[in-house]
């Protein structure tokens, strides 16, 4: 049986550190504030806005929230951004995506300065990622895949990573922090010729498909370790990942579970990078 790489004490030994470290911010006087920015009521927003709160309040951190109807011009949407890029006491932002249809997500995330994008949706983030320099911060969930990692002992140097998912949100950035820890890395995505082929060669699998079960026995093999990032609903309504866990559990040497994987590290490296803004503040 394949050894559960489980998120919870990933977490909890971030929070440790986190704490430590907002404690020393605010006897200087700094108190790390994230604004939390919705349009509309998305289940999958408020499910994750709970955590990130709960997750701020355990170290410390002020939240701000900045609540929008779903049926909010663009233009209001704006106001919001820029009250958040000029207010000094706010160090980062957290703006929950998909928009509304009928705004330009695109613009909306251009208008948020990068030094306070805390989840990698600006272009000045995303160029971070890929340069290794740069104000804002990598996203959250793919940043939580190298945090698993961490915490678990992998040594990525020379090993082989396949990222299933070419996404801006997860794929891509994963396939560049993989390659800053010296793995050697194939970006596949749905349309990847013989895709099980590529993900058998895999030392370390990272599924990002968005699609319960996409990632099967045939992709799979002895001593691989998987992380798996997709939250899916299956016909019974249970949370499942993008790969079949039954299968891979009976043959892989490691695997994240969903729930309890990925998910419960994102909003403690979303705290990290507030903590990390805060830093930045003070010591300019």
């Amino acid at each position: 049986m394949a050894e559960l790489w489980k998120g919870a004490p990933v977490a909890a030994a971030l929070t440790g550190q986190l704490t430590a470290r907002t404690e020393q911010l605010i006897a200087r006087g700094v108190t790390p504030t994230l604004a939390i920015v919705r349009v509309g009521q998305r289940p999958e927003d408020l499910s994750y806005e709970r955590g990130a709160l709960k997750r701020c309040q355990a170290i410390g951190i002020a939240v701000k929230q900045f609540i929008l109807p779903e049926d909010s011009s663009q233009q209001d949407l704006l106001k919001v951004i820029q009250q958040v890029n000029t207010d000094p006491g706010i160090h980062g932002c957290l703006l929950f995506r998909p928009l509304p249809r009928h705004m330009d997500e695109e613009a909306v995330c251009a208008a948020l300065s990068p030094a306070k994008d805390v989840d990698g949706i600006t272009a000045g983030s995303l160029a971070g990622v890929f340069t290794g320099r740069g104000q804002g911060f990598p996203p959250c969930t793919a940043q939580a895949c190298l945090e698993l990692l961490r915490h678990y002992g992998y040594d990525l140097t020379g090993k082989r990573a396949v990222v299933v998912g070419r996404s801006l949100v997860i794929g891509r950035p994963a396939a560049m922090l993989l390659l800053h820890e010296n793995a050697t890395v194939t970006l596949c995505h749905t349309r990847t010729a013989d895709l099980a082929a590529e993900c058998r060669r895999a030392d370390v699998l990272v599924a990002a498909v968005g699609r319960a079960g996409a990632i099967g026995a045939d992709c799979l093999a002895p001593g691989q370790v998987v992380i798996d990032v997709g939250i899916n609903v299956d016909a019974d309504g249970n949370l499942v990942g993008d790969v079949d866990f039954a299968a891979a559990s009976a043959l892989v040497d490691a695997i994240t579970p969903v729930p309890g994987g990925v998910g419960a590290v994102t909003t403690s490296v979303l705290a990290r990078h507030v903590v990390e803004a805060a830093e930045r503040t003070s010591n300019n």
